[in-house]
């Protein structure tokens, strides 16, 4: 008997699925008490026009993970400029879980994230500075590593710099062979960033 409960489950569920295809039912879906209706909303939003703000406002407070996972795949997709914007409130969140969440996603982002990483490596808190360089370690894009020397050239936070350093060592190139010898005499009291460069300058030499 649980076999064909679980069948005529599933087809109620598909059923309610097929009556929400309006755009504002999808939304008012995002808040269902049933975590499968949710996750088909999250999905189907792929094809509403500025769903992106309802889906970071679900996100927030979404504790199923498997609801989580296709919000973030849905606003990956959409890759508005709303969808960044939430993406990017979400590094300052203190849901440790949701903020690599969100990282993971900005990775997934490299035309829709460009635009303002220059922004993101110069915010006020130097938390989500270290978060943007967490985000560079995956963007596939042919400005991460200029980025990443501006911020060893620019940065006066030794934490932000070392996470800087240790993604340069492994994609940089003779390029920032000078903004490591200034970063090393910037420095100079910080055996972390001494040894972390010279590691670099080793790497580069190799190459």
């Amino acid at each position: 008997m649980a076999f064909i409960k679980t069948q005529l489950t599933e087809t109620v569920a598909r059923e309610d699925r097929r009556h929400l295809r309006a755009c504002p039912d999808l939304i008012a879906a995002l808040d269902d008490a049933d975590a499968s209706a949710r996750r088909w909303a999250a999905r189907d939003l792929l094809e509403c026009k500025g769903a992106a703000a309802a889906l970071v406002g679900r996100l927030k407070r979404e504790s199923d993970l498997a609801v989580r996972e296709v919000i973030l795949t849905t606003l990956t997709r959409l890759g508005d400029a709303t969808a960044v914007a939430g993406l990017i409130d979400c590094l300052r969140s203190e849901d440790a879980a949701l903020r690599n969440e969100a990282i993971e996603a900005m990775q997934q982002m490299p035309d829709a994230v460009a635009p303002i990483m220059q922004v993101l490596l110069i915010d006020a808190d130097p938390d989500v500075r270290i978060f943007a360089v967490n985000i560079l370690e995956s963007l596939c894009h042919p400005d991460v590593e200029s980025w990443l020397i501006a911020v060893i050239d620019t940065e006066p936070h030794v934490n932000v710099c070392a996470a800087a350093l240790d993604l340069l060592s492994e994609v940089g190139s003779g390029a920032m062979v000078a903004a490591l010898v200034r970063l090393k005499g910037r420095f100079a009291d910080e055996p972390y960033i001494q040894f972390a460069a010279d590691l670099a300058l080793g790497r580069n030499k190799e190459d």
